[in-house]
């Protein structure tokens, strides 16, 4: 039925504002905002929709997961736009806060509203 729909993806933040800040700032995405809502414009003509609720609770689980060529430069980069790393007991995080594996590498941070988001490097 749905399989030639596109989907638009969705979540919630406590504050609009710092949202737009965070995702065209510090990430570098394009960012619209209509209404008190934004669109977050994608690679591939993807749209993810940032809507506000005031009794916003963050995801528990990662609700973006950006693929990067080099998650070594990804990290650094993020860094230096001052994005701290999440570290989860039993995952072995090295210094820098990825967890390196043989079919993947990654690294889990949260944006202003505590959402959960992850950079990865798939082998």
């Amino acid at each position: 039925m749905f399989e030639n729909t596109k989907v638009l993806v969705s979540f919630s933040v406590d504050d609009v504002t710092k949202a737009q800040k965070f995702y065209s700032d510090t990430l570098g995405l394009r960012v619209t905002e209509e209404a008190g809502v934004l669109l977050l414009h994608l690679a591939g003509g993807n749209d993810i929709l940032v809507y506000p609720k005031p009794d916003h609770i963050p995801a528990s689980y990662t609700i973006l997961n950006f693929v990067v060529a080099d998650i070594d430069e990804a990290v650094d980069g993020l860094v230096a736009r001052d994005v701290r790393f999440l570290r989860y007991d039993g995952y072995g995080a090295d210094d820098k806060g990825i967890v390196r594996g043989e079919a993947r590498e990654m690294a889990w941070f949260s944006d202003p509203a505590g959402n959960i988001l992850a950079v990865g490097q798939f082998k």
